[in-house]
């Protein structure tokens, strides 16, 4: 019977398309060789995601993701026995999985993780590069591959959801953006497979609204919604329909301010 616990490392098998915009490919390749852990911030949708998963496949290391939510337990990380048969068997949670076999754990989004779950990750980031698990009285030595990436929107959370002093300061930060406007197109017209003219205008759109932001948007337009508008036109969904769905019904229920949005895509779509 296979332990529970035992998991072929996750290599990506297909570079992932990202474009990078200034030092960031450098500074993370840094900080991995460093043995540093690394802090993402940025909105949604602006390609952290995309970029851990660009440089795992570049750094030849597997990769494993976590979307952190509210309800996440440090026992959903690092592992718990179950049951299995007649026998009780440890399960290695992912981010044991990722310490033992030497793989980047990404933990996504980490502030809606609970505030007591968060702290399981404190000896990973220092020199100590352990992880103990308690359950097990046994602590684990950090893969000289492991690297931990965590990621985060820090525009968008409450005060409440905040990232602790206690834990960024342990981390090397990166800030992500939305794209520039040239490099931005670029990536829409080939995520989407569009032609560059409508790409051109799917960005305009995503300017117009980041603009709106603070006026009546928590967050502006992601590059990911502006490829998904895209994808729909690509599909012959028409323009305005396609960027409803995508854009306007996507990101408010707010009956005056679908309005406004949708006249800004007339503007770009007559």
């Amino acid at each position: 019977m296979q332990h529970p616990s035992i998991m072929e490392p996750f290599y990506l098998t297909k570079e992932p398309y990202y474009q990078p915009v200034g030092a960031e490919a450098v500074l993370f390749k840094a900080a991995y060789e460093s043995k540093r852990p690394v802090l993402i911030k940025g909105p949604t949708g602006c390609g952290k995601s995309r970029f851990v998963a660009y440089m795992a496949y570049h750094l030849k290391r597997p990769l494993i993701t976590v979307a952190c939510h509210e309800d996440l337990t440090a026992s959903d990380l690092v592992g718990r026995y179950l049951l299995q048969g007649d026998e009780t068997v440890w399960a290695d949670g992912p981010l044991a999985l990722a310490v033992k076999h030497g793989a980047i754990c990404y933990l996504d989004e980490i502030v809606e993780a609970r505030k007591d779950t968060t702290v399981v990750i404190h000896p990973l980031t220092d020199d100590r590069r352990i992880l103990p698990i308690e359950k097990k009285g046994e602590i684990v030595p950090a893969s000289d591959d492991f690297m931990l990436v965590i990621s985060y929107n820090p525009g968008y959370q409450s005060v409440l959801k905040d990232l602790k002093q206690s834990t960024r300061q342990r981390f090397i930060a990166l800030e992500f953006n939305y794209p520039p406007r040239a490099t931005e197109i670029q990536i829409v017209a080939r995520e989407a497979a569009i032609s560059e003219e409508v790409a051109r205008r799917l960005v305009g759109i995503g300017e117009k609204v980041r603009n709106l932001k603070n006026h009546g948007l928590e967050e502006g337009v992601s590059t990911r919604l502006l490829i998904y508008a895209g994808q729909l036109i690509g599909k012959g969904i028409p323009p305005h329909r396609a960027c409803a769905a995508a854009i306007a019904d996507a990101m408010t229920d707010d009956a005056e301010m679908h309005r406004t949005l949708m006249e800004i895509v007339r503007s770009f779509f007559e």
